[in-house]
């Protein structure tokens, strides 16, 4: 009841919210029900495939939910404060944000079933009765089964976000770490050597020969085990260094005399490459992976598609969040600037040239990411 009072008091800001998550859910929830609609009419060896690659689709689900519910305390502090002290603690809190997140989740799944039983009932045509299983008998438990899923994983995945720490106001967040490991810029290093060459390796003249191709799901294609699992690590080296190669970036704007623009974009972004981590390299990856597989012609399946298209969604607004939660806890240091003289429009040139130096490294490593895929699947 308590929740129920605090949701009557929602704005838009928090049904927009909520909004996303809602809808990807339901679009999580209508892959589940599609492999199950396939596994009707298939043997097991057949379905077990196709429910593992919806196993993206639900990862990226946790990860958009984790990353709304972890700049809640940062945009709404004065929610945060309310229910302190109306007598919550932190774990409570955490149980709030993740029983939000959940019957939300779970509204987007319900939606998706109900279009899947109507469609069941002798409405779809002939193209969608293999993917629902029309005309075979549903068993009750399989479809509630699958479906729990959505709102588990939503939820677990919010409670685990969001920091203790982070869910009590009044208290100083630790400044954030500052520059990188060593270990944090070799070991991707490593993987984008290795996997650049393991990928060669697999691209030489005659290395069909070397083993069976793997046959690629969604009409994309064979292609050989080893170029395969060269481009993935590779994919992943480059994941992991956009972070250090952001940090680089926003030293690289501060140095040689910097004006104030340059100076205060520079610093921002070296001090918030580790905060936005590899976010919107997901981004970058998954339409690096979608013009990978367009530029070879092999026009992959709409499940596919709308597989990679969810994923990119879900790293987007997962992105969106994390930036929204960097803005909220910058917003004393800029404050603090305007009241000392600065200009707006030095403000605003800054993050400008701060968001052009984080779109670069973006490209580049995406670009390299399309490149490496596209010699894969050549």
């Amino acid at each position: 009841m308590f929740h129920l009072r605090l949701a009557r008091n929602y704005r838009a800001t928090d049904l927009a919210r909520l909004l996303p998550a809602a809808a990807v859910a339901a679009a999580t929830a209508a892959l589940l029900l599609r492999a199950l609609g396939r596994a009707l009419g298939e043997p097991a060896t057949a379905s077990v495939p196709r429910l593992l690659w919806c196993l993206p689709a639900l990862a990226a689900l946790g990860w958009l939910c984790a990353a709304t519910a972890r700049a809640v305390p940062a945009q709404h502090p004065e929610r945060i404060a309310g229910l302190t002290a109306a007598g919550l603690g932190p774990r409570r809190i955490r149980l709030l944000l993740a029983v939000e997140t959940a019957a939300t989740t779970a509204l987007g799944s319900l939606l998706a079933l109900l279009v899947f039983l109507i469609l069941r009932n002798d409405v779809a045509g002939p193209r969608l009765a293999s993917d629902i299983g029309m005309g075979i008998p549903l068993p009750a438990a399989a479809p509630v089964t699958l479906l729990a899923l959505v709102p588990l994983a939503a939820g677990c995945a919010t409670a685990a976000a969001v920091r203790l720490p982070e869910a009590l106001p009044g208290q100083h967040p630790e400044a954030p770490a500052r520059g990188f490991h060593p270990l944090r810029i070799a070991v991707p290093i490593g993987f984008v050597l290795v996997g650049i060459t393991l990928e060669l390796y697999g691209l030489r003249p005659g290395a069909e020969q070397d083993g069976r191709p793997v046959l690629l799901p969604a009409h994309l294609g064979p292609v050989g085990t080893a170029a395969l699992t060269g481009w993935a690590i590779t994919a992943l080296g480059l994941l992991l260094l956009t972070a250090p190669l952001t940090g680089l970036a926003g030293r690289l704007l501060a140095v040689h005399r910097p004006g104030t623009v340059r100076l205060l974009a520079g610093r921002s972004l070296a001090a918030e490459a580790r905060r936005l981590g590899s976010t919107p390299a997901v981004v970058s990856l998954a339409v690096a992976v979608l013009t990978a597989a367009l530029a070879e012609g092999h026009g992959p399946g709409l499940p596919a598609v709308a597989g990679a298209v969810l994923v990119g969604g879900c790293a987007a607004g997962a992105a969106t969040a994390r930036i929204a939660e960097i803005r909220a806890s910058r917003r004393p240091g800029t404050e603090e600037l305007v009241r000392l003289g600065a200009a707006p429009g030095i403000l605003r040139r800054a993050a400008a040239v701060r968001v052009t130096a984080a779109c670069a490294v973006l490209l580049c490593t995406g670009a390299l990411t399309a490149l490496l895929g596209v010699a894969a699947l050549a």
